[in-house]
């Protein structure tokens, strides 16, 4: 058995030792493909791997055709929209994921980029604290739950909405249960956002959400680009000169909204919520470990194609 790990973004050095230790320890072949230029890399190095372990790199049905061999690929990390599951499914390839991996990573970086910007992007200018501030949390899982016991900490008051999840559950992990979204945004100084992009979620944030939120306001995303409307977020704010948005995924228009809000709004030059130390280790070594155990015993239990 061949292990594949592709990376453009390439995991640490660390992180890249323990998985081929992982993968070497259970008699299979190591390899690894990294900072590559084009897709057309990927496609042949695949081309005999049994097994493929990637971060934000597209397997698309190009790549899938290529990998005559391949069983199994895990995205180390807990989105996994880089992979076509249509295609994997036909090619009989199984596709998992490796959740609450890089959960504590995120979820510190959407506590930071609330600071951040309640200091006005640490500019001279009088800011505001956080304590004391409501926070509503969209989608209640893993990075959810862990950013609201880091607000409650600080003194926020935690709000939460996630369709998947029974109120009482929420009420569980120490939050308060929003009747509705509409009721979430426009009740609270903070909304972070950790909705998956599907087609259900795709554009679903836009105006008439951001447009309820109350004066000074701030919108965290550190989920996926794909789930708001930008044109939306883009005509809230220039009606509402109060309201304030960052993320770790630039809108397409960034330079120019940069310049038009100035320092209500920013984004980071890559998506990097889980780019710690720590979180690269955890999802790299998850990833092997979830390809030795599928090999040995069939265990597909972070299957996402079912």
């Amino acid at each position: 058995m061949k292990v594949l790990v592709a990376t453009q973004k390439p995991f640490s050095a660390t992180a890249v030792a323990g998985i081929e230790e992982i993968v070497k320890n259970a008699g299979y072949e190591f390899a690894k493909l990294e900072k590559y230029a084009d897709a057309s890399e990927l496609v042949a190095a695949v081309a005999d791997a049994d097994a493929l372990i990637v971060r934000s790199d597209k397997v698309t049905p190009d790549v899938l055709d290529a990998a005559k061999n391949l069983k199994i690929v895990v995205r180390a990390g807990a989105g996994y929209d880089n992979i076509d599951l249509a295609a994997a499914t036909a090619h009989n390839v199984v596709v998992m994921n490796t959740p609450g991996q890089n959960s504590n990573a995120v979820a510190e970086l959407a506590i930071a980029f609330m600071i951040f910007m309640s200091r006005n992007q640490f500019t001279p200018a009088t800011g505001s604290e956080i304590q004391g501030k409501k926070l509503g949390i969209q989608a209640f899982g893993n990075v959810g739950r862990l950013v609201g016991k880091k607000a409650e900490v600080l003194g926020m008051q935690v709000m939460a909405i996630d369709p998947f999840i029974p109120a009482e559950k929420i009420r569980e992990a120490g939050a308060e249960p929003a009747d509705s979204l509409e009721h979430m945004y426009s009740s609270c100084n903070f909304i972070s956002i950790h909705i998956p992009a599907t087609p259900q979620t795709i554009g679903s944030i836009g105006y008439d959400l951001i447009s309820k939120m109350p004066k000074g306001a701030c919108l965290v995303n550190t989920a996926r680009k794909e789930v708001i409307d930008e044109a939306g977020l883009e005509k809230a704010l220039a009606e509402r000169e109060d309201l304030k948005y960052i993320t770790d995924v630039a809108p397409d228009n960034y330079a120019a909204m940069k310049e038009k809000f100035g320092l209500r709004i920013f984004a980071t030059t890559k998506k990097m919520g889980a780019q710690t130390a720590e979180a690269n280790m955890n999802a790299g070594i998850a990833a092997a470990r979830q390809i030795v155990d599928f090999f040995k015993t069939g265990n597909a239990r972070f299957q996402v194609n079912k």
